[in-house]
């Protein structure tokens, strides 16, 4: 295998194609064939013009070995196009890229039931708790989540997968080491912890506004299917289903309400024939017999995340003398799959009969600040604490251990 930093090398060459790239390595073999080559030789390639030819011959490794010392000291791992651990399903669409740059585990895509969920930045409510929702329950249930991490719909899909316990890849438009948007900095650092995030960017590059639709094409072409959560007419989330259909990926649609300007875009692939997903087995369930050991033979509702017993029993209160009335509090089985991060687990039980500032959360826990901001928020939608005068908190379920 050539040294990395050739393939780095190539990979950042300017004025020369994608599909130039993959001409060059075709005929070459190795990227650094392509850099020992001459300027005759490299005419001999399709597609090749005078400015490629140039840029081939610029021979400075200068920024590939700046680049290998940046993922070295973050930690990041480099992929290629001609390694085993590269994604088939990747490598085999029309236009892969050579080498992906990879923070966390890597799973075997190509025996993963990896499911993309992509949507708009400015997401409504009711597609920001569909997205979420319908993840958790496909992460549940065995799948692994893909998404872009950005704002709107693809951090309610990150949000549900690992809510669920469940793996979850982040497909990045910049280097690792610009968290963007800034607001998601908490949830790229779970997913790096807990799940993988990938980019064809090297470290040091912005996350510009003309990455993003390259990098939709890494999303859809991991994937076996893609979930579109929300989408007016002019979306991204749009060029990556039309990328997915390219690729042979299957479609699927939250519906959304009819006239409504959020939802124009992907009821019209609903239109055009997509598959409905109003929950998570009307998407799976095209892959049960493909990934028989991967998937859970079962459908998983999003637990109340008072969990424990079935989800229409009623918590029933002890028989005592009547009190003024006021309703039983929801039951938080602490044994069972409450679906807690670790985080918020501990800000649950640091709650515990109490009201507390959350000052004092954050000196009790010694969890950093926006932790405990992120997780009382997604614990206050969910309706596990509410936040009372002062910001103060308290539980709003009885807990069960």
């Amino acid at each position: 295998m050539a040294s990395l930093k050739y393939w780095i090398w190539l990979a950042e060459l300017p004025r020369v194609g994608s599909q130039l790239k993959l001409a060059l390595l075709e005929h070459f073999g190795e990227p650094d064939a392509i850099y020992y080559g001459e300027k005759e030789e490299y005419s001999l390639v399709e597609g090749m013009n005078r400015s490629a030819v140039n840029a081939l011959l610029d021979k400075s490794l200068e920024a590939a070995d700046r680049i290998l010392g940046d993922c070295d000291r973050l930690g990041l791992r480099v992929i290629t196009l001609r390694d085993t651990d590269y994604p088939d399903r990747l490598r085999n669409i029309f236009d892969p890229p050579l080498l992906l740059y990879v923070q966390g585990r890597m799973p075997r895509f190509d025996d993963e039931v990896a499911i993309a969920m992509v949507g708009t930045r400015k997401v409504s409510p009711y597609a920001m708790e569909m997205g979420e929702k319908l993840a958790f329950q496909m992460a549940g249930l065995g799948a692994v989540i893909v998404s872009g991490l950005a704002a709107g719909g693809d951090a309610a899909a990150h949000r549900g997968a690992l809510r669920a316990g469940g793996f979850t890849a982040a497909v990045i438009g910049g280097g690792h080491d610009i968290v963007y948007p800034k607001e998601n900095r908490w949830l790229y650092e779970d997913i790096a912890a807990r799940g993988v995030i990938l980019s064809e960017y090297p470290p040091g590059t912005e996350h510009m506004g003309r990455h993003f639709p390259v990098r939709n094409r890494i999303i859809s072409g991991l994937s076996v299917g893609v979930v579109v959560t929300e989408a007016p007419e002019r979306s991204g989330a749009l060029i990556t289903a039309n990328r997915a259909l390219d690729q042979g990926r299957d479609v699927f649609v939250i519906p959304g309400q009819v006239g409504d300007y959020h939802c124009a875009g992907s009821n019209a692939l609903l239109r055009d024939g997509a598959g409905v997903a109003t929950d998570a087995w009307d998407v799976l369930s095209h892959y049960a017999e493909r990934f028989p050991h991967k998937l859970r033979d079962l459908r998983l509702e999003e637990p109340r995340r008072f969990g424990g017993g079935s989800s229409t029993e009623e918590p029933k209160p002890p028989k005592q003398e009547k009190k003024p009335e006021q309703p039983a509090l929801p039951v938080l089985d602490l044994g069972g799959a409450h679906g807690l991060t670790d985080d918020q687990l501990k800000l649950v039980k640091a709650l515990q009969g109490r009201t507390v500032q959350v000052d004092d959360l954050i000196e009790e826990t010694q969890i950093p600040t926006r932790r405990v901001l992120s997780a009382l928020t997604v614990l206050e939608l969910d309706r596990i604490v509410k936040q009372e005068a002062g910001k103060r908190f308290a539980l709003a379920v009885e807990l069960r251990r």
